[in-house]
């Protein structure tokens, strides 16, 4: 099956670029392209097929580097070899891999190593007891404040068609705590400007939800489609929400640039891009009083052990909390929730938080 361009209305799958050693056609890499392929068909999100493939490949290449040319070469014992490696491993800048990072290496290994067995190409699974490392628990490290929110919003040029599409792209992160992956895909129609409401289309693991949109953001994307957009647009038939300087739909890494401009202009010194306003967002909502079952709903959480029953929250309620605690607002309030459970949402920012800058950083070494 090949990847590149589909012909059936599905967005196109990002190709990970041929490392700088070509992997061994004769070895594990054609079963690597059916295992993809695998993925594809049980329709697995795109994001998680490219993390699994630039693991799956760095495994390979490490194997082609050690005559290690079939599925069948690969045992138990290599496999925790090459966990020492990881391990061991030093990036240029001489730091080790984080332990989120090692764990997103191998995990996808054991799932590759299982449909080997099950597609019967290997008798037995080696990876089946394959030891993954624990994921501590850490707070972010790269929290903004309000006032440093506050100057960066401050930075693009709203005179500007570009500068007021960046300033309403900001406001939403901010307000609504999106990935970068959900900002890029939302839709005009995903706006109901009526209600006060986002809908995210089959965010991180395919789940959708409804979002409150804070007023003073919304006031910021409504001039935005107003001013804006009908400027920066060429394709009337367009359907998305930003667009690019071009007009077509805004690319994440182009919206990671912009971002990463503009914190820069702020002079703001702090590691990250779209995902500082998410932590911002879930950490100043909940100083002001927010409960974390609201954070987690909003964040799209559904499956942190703390709670079970946040995707059932109202949006409703979820707007009354937001209103209430959100810092970005065109009147302010004093009431405030009840907090609670901090520590394991803010553990699991901080590891989105790695792995999104991991990620890159692994994509950009490709």
């Amino acid at each position: 099956m090949a990847r590149g361009k589909r012909t059936d209305g599905q967005p196109k799958r990002r190709v990970v670029k041929a490392q700088s050693r070509p992997l061994n056609p004769n070895g594990i890499a054609p079963y690597l392209e059916q295992h993809l392929e695998w993925l594809t068909v049980k329709a697995y999100a795109t994001d998680t097929i490219d993390r699994r493939e630039i693991a799956l490949r760095r495994f390979i290449e490490w194997c082609d580097e050690r005559g290690l040319h079939a599925p069948q070469d690969i045992t138990k014992p290599i496999l925790e070899r090459y966990q020492r490696h990881l391990y061991y491993y030093r990036k240029s800048n001489g730091k080790p891999l984080a332990l989120s990072t090692q764990h997103s290496f191998l995990a996808p290994l054991k799932t590759f190593f299982k449909w080997l067995t099950q597609e019967n190409h290997l008798l037995y699974n080696p990876a089946s007891e394959l030891m993954l490392p624990k994921q501590p628990k850490h707070l972010p490290k790269e929290i903004l404040s309000v006032e440093e929110v506050e100057q960066i919003l401050a930075q693009p040029d709203y005179e500007t068609a570009e500068g007021l599409r960046d300033r309403a792209m900001l406001e939403t992160l901010y307000s609504t705590g999106l990935r970068r992956m959900e900002l890029t895909a939302l839709k005009t129609y995903d706006l109901d400007c009526r209600r006060a409401i986002v809908v995210v289309r089959e965010g991180k693991g395919k789940r959708d939800r409804i979002l409150p949109i804070g007023e003073r953001a919304l006031a910021w994307v409504e001039k935005y489609l107003e001013d804006s957009r009908p400027k920066l647009a060429v394709d009337l038939h367009e359907e998305a929400l930003f667009l690019d300087d071009w007009g077509g739909a805004m690319a994440r890494d182009t919206l990671a640039h912009k971002v990463k401009i503009h914190i820069r202009n702020a002079g703001v010194d702090k590691k990250g891009c779209c995902h500082l306003f998410r932590h911002a967002m879930a950490t100043h909502m909940l100083d002001n009083g927010a409960d974390t079952r609201f954070i987690q709903a909003m964040l799209g959480h559904a499956d942190l052990a703390t709670t079970q029953i946040y995707t059932h929250v109202s949006v409703e309620k979820l707007r009354d909390i937001h209103t209430a605690t959100h810092p970005a607002k065109l009147k302010r309030s004093d009431e405030a929730g009840e907090e609670s459970g901090t520590t394991d949402l803010l553990s699991s920012l901080a590891a989105e938080g790695v792995e999104e800058l991991e990620t890159l950083e692994a994509a950009e070494r490709l």
